[in-house]
């Protein structure tokens, strides 16, 4: 008689077959590289919960976050980039503006509106990086444009939260003239004496830098933004001199003058809340439920 009986047929090897696991169940945090399960990340409004390290947010995930719910009203939004000098790279400047736009993110780098801000209609706008890396063409330029002048109109703040590699190079110097086109505005903006507040997040570089980004009246940037004109790599290729720790993020920049204030995800809207409010000389902000984290 055996000391034991099998019940059950034994179990089969997988040999040579791999376990499939879903795609984007863990992210890596880029900054302590931490895998962290995606949904702690979401949860924890696309900051690492390990570092705090900022992850990138898309345009509507961030005018859901500042805004009060429903209020936002999109504008031009069915303008749209043409290929008018014909630029071909690798790829034709046309097939690179479907391919951005079939990720259903919007047809432009930005997305342009109004809203309310604790009760405040702001006029505002919102970059996207997954399209063209937020570059800036004519079309980005024109937007930020009538948002500024739709600010002058309704004498409301103006609200610009940036994130772009800096002038589309596929629109050559059109794109350069968007520089000049939206500083301009903001000057009438100033004249007005209304307010505007630049949000930097990462990253911020070239010719948005070099123009409306660094023009605020205030300027917020979420913690260790990548922030400047040229790249870290780029400029130690060209002075040949290795560049000081933390050259070029937020806290460097808030060090030496060119930020006011570096605010969490958590904070922003109230802080912006705020600023805006104390910019208006308008009384506190009503009560409201604090962001989940």
């Amino acid at each position: 008689m055996g000391w034991f009986t099998r019940g059950k047929a034994p179990l089969e090897r997988n040999e040579g077959k791999k376990v499939r696991v879903p795609e984007g169940l863990w992210t890596k945090c880029k900054s302590c590289n931490s895998a962290i399960y995606t949904k702690d990340i979401e949860k924890n409004l696309n900051v690492c919960p390990n570092c705090g390290f900022h992850f990138r947010l898309s345009a509507q995930a961030r005018l859901d976050l500042l805004l009060d719910k429903g209020s936002f009203t999109e504008k031009d939004r069915d303008m749209e980039s043409i290929d008018f000098l014909d630029f071909r790279d690798s790829k034709s400047y046309g097939d690179r503006i479907q391919a951005a736009m079939s990720k259903g993110n919007g047809k432009e780098a930005v997305i342009c509106g109004e809203g309310m801000l604790d009760g405040i209609m702001v006029q505002i706008g919102v970059f996207d990086f997954t399209f063209m890396g937020g570059s800036m063409g004519s079309v980005v330029g024109e937007k930020i444009t009538r948002l500024i002048e739709r600010a002058v109109e309704s004498r409301t703040p103006a609200i610009i939260v940036s994130a772009s590699g800096g002038a589309r190079m596929q629109e050559s110097i059109i794109s350069l003239m968007q520089m000049a086109k939206t500083s301009a505005a903001l000057a009438r903006l100033r004249e007005a004496r209304l307010p505007y507040i630049s949000i930097l997040t990462d990253p911020t570089t070239g010719g948005v830098t070099a123009s409306f980004a660094m023009l605020g009246d205030i300027i917020m940037s979420e913690p260790k933004a990548l922030i400047g004109f040229a790249g870290p790599r780029v400029i130690e290729q060209t002075i040949r001199q290795k560049l000081p720790e933390g050259f070029q993020r937020a806290e460097y920049l808030l060090e030496h003058g060119m930020l006011d204030l570096i605010v969490t995800r958590k904070d922003m809207r109230d802080k912006l809340s705020q600023i805006v409010r104390m910019l208006l000389n308008k009384g506190p902000a009503p009560e409201q439920k604090p962001v989940e984290s």
